[in-house]
């Protein structure tokens, strides 16, 4: 296990592990933190073939730390435009570009930038108990960290203005009805779950996954037909994987496949 302040990280057996560890406050961030996070991300080991991210204590994440932002009378408030650039942004595009599956166990309250950040993994399993708040209408701002488009493209616009204009607590059962996570499981089965996720993942065909993550994601933004082009370019690509070799083995001698992700 590395060694961090702010968060635990680990790799074991093809899954690495993520945890906010800042229990009393939440989870929530300061500059530190950050760097923290962004170090993990950009040293996750090669043989790490699925990143599960969850928060230590009762919450998985309440966004930004105010505290790391009060300032006295008189002085001047703190550029929120730079914070967002320097440490949110690269975050948020990290865990997207990550060529592994990324899974998020909120494990509590995910709130403000915290509620995003789950949103920006590929998998959201969320305990019975937890909530996602879109926090930043009570202090007077816009939603940052991808939520103002992760939100309309999960669950409409409708759903996503009355999320981020009122700022209600939205509870984990309600956010699996309406499709803005995977799935809602029940407190004590939360970590049972989501490791049985991960066991499957760090034995699955990893570069398929990765290519599935890629054209979901980047297809929003393209026609049908140039998205049935990157299918056939991206199978291809896979046809020659050692993976396909084995999956179209294993299927022949009716057999487990002993994939590598390779």
């Amino acid at each position: 296990m590395s060694h961090h302040k702010y968060i635990l990280f680990a790799s074991e057996d093809g899954v690495a592990r993520l945890t906010f560890n800042r229990p009393d406050r939440l989870n929530s961030f300061n500059t530190d933190m950050h760097a923290e996070v962004r170090a993990a991300l950009a040293t996750l080991p090669g043989e790490a073939r699925v990143l599960v991210i969850t928060g230590a204590g009762r919450g998985f994440c309440a966004g930004q730390d105010l505290n790391d932002r009060a300032v006295a009378p008189g002085e001047a408030a703190p550029d929120l435009a730079h914070s967002i650039e320097r440490n949110y942004k690269p975050l948020i595009l990290a865990l997207r570009a990550l060529p592994v599956p990324v899974i998020a166990a909120v494990n509590g309250v995910a709130a403000g930038a915290g509620a995003n950040i789950a949103l920006a993994c590929d998998l959201v399993i969320a305990a019975r108990s937890a909530s996602f708040v879109q926090a930043f209408s009570k202090l007077g701002l816009v939603p940052d960290s991808g939520g103002t488009w992760f939100l309309p493209r999960l669950v409409g616009n409708a759903r996503a203005l009355g999320l981020t204009l009122l700022g209600d607590k939205l509870p984990a059962e309600q956010a699996a009805a309406w499709g803005l996570i995977w799935r809602c499981v029940e407190d004590a089965e939360l970590m049972t779950v989501v490791d049985g996720l991960a066991r499957q993942f760090a034995s699955a065909p990893t570069r398929g996954l990765a290519r599935t993550k890629q054209a979901i994601y980047e297809g929003l933004n393209r026609t049908l037909a140039q998205q049935l082009d990157i299918e056939r370019d991206y199978q291809g690509e896979l046809g020659r994987s050692a993976d396909y070799a084995e999956g179209v083995a294993a299927f022949a001698q009716k057999r487990a496949p002993r994939f590598t992700g390779k």
